[in-house]
């Protein structure tokens, strides 16, 4: 499942190490400590237990400046793979405090990195439709994001050939949380002109184009943004929401119904 893409290979002490660990993992024998000194190889040794165990794997560090290093490290180990980035948008934090002394009040304020935000979106994405996926974050990924089952539940999918009108699109897009622009088209966005359609998922490091031949989808494919060019064909495409706080039906007409019984009682 995991492809380790490396010039060189294990050293023999990295080699004995990883054995270790892997032993170590199939027989639960937890917790597992791997240490050395600055530059000895922790990082590709432990790419290449990754690699050995198979399953998805999630990497915390405890600030951003070493989760960047490490997903710029694990990017080049396994270029074949999802390896995603999962750390807090926020450039700017201030919560809200009273100071007595002067009784000043400060209200909260903050400021959202949309990149990091998509970067995200994407990770929780890879983990939803695909199993080789390696996701390095910080402990901000220990928070909620809402039900992620209603958020996988909720994406949109359409198939070439499929019967489906573009304004029934349109109607899904907007369910959850696309907003149509024809003339800025931005990430978390969708423009319709005539029987084509582009889609800019927050998910998606490329937009997508659906084509219409009558009342059918005739392609569907990723292009580049600048250069518009395809980049590849798509026999299916599956859209997932903006945002991670959206609720599904099924749970929307539950808490209607449970608010409902309340008013009566």
């Amino acid at each position: 499942m995991f492809k380790l893409v490396s010039p060189w290979p294990l050293s023999p002490v990295q080699k004995k190490a990883s054995e270790k660990l892997f032993k170590g993992l199939s027989q639960k024998d937890h917790p597992l400590a791997l240490m050395g000194v600055t530059g000895s190889g922790k990082t590709f040794t432990l790419a290449r237990v990754i690699e050995q165990w198979g399953r998805p794997a999630l990497i915390i560090s405890h600030n951003k400046t070493l989760a960047a290093q490490l997903y710029t490290e694990f990017k080049s180990f396994f270029p074949h793979n999802a390896v995603c980035y999962f750390v807090s948008y926020y450039d700017y934090y201030q919560p809200e405090a009273y100071i007595p002394s002067s009784d000043t009040y400060i209200d909260k304020d903050a400021s959202i990195n949309e990149q990091i935000d998509k970067l995200r979106l994407q990770a929780v994405a890879a983990l939803s439709s695909r199993q080789d996926v390696i996701v390095i974050a910080t402990v901000s990924c220990i928070y909620g994001l809402g039900s992620p089952e209603d958020w996988s539940e909720m994406a949109f999918e359409i198939s070439a050939n499929q019967k489906i009108s573009p304004s029934a699109v349109a109607k899904a897009l907007s369910l959850i949380q696309y907003s149509r622009n024809d003339i800025d088209f931005s990430v978390g966005s969708f423009r319709l002109k005539g029987g084509t359609m582009d889609i800019f998922s927050p998910a998606s490091s490329n937009p997508f184009r659906i084509m219409w031949k009558g009342e059918s989808v005739s392609r569907i494919y990723e292009f580049d943004p600048l250069s518009y060019k395809a980049v590849r064909d798509m026999e299916k495409l599956r859209v997932f929401p903006v945002k991670f706080f959206v609720t599904s039906k099924a749970r929307l007409k539950r808490a209607i119904s449970g608010i409902k019984k309340e008013l009566n009682e």
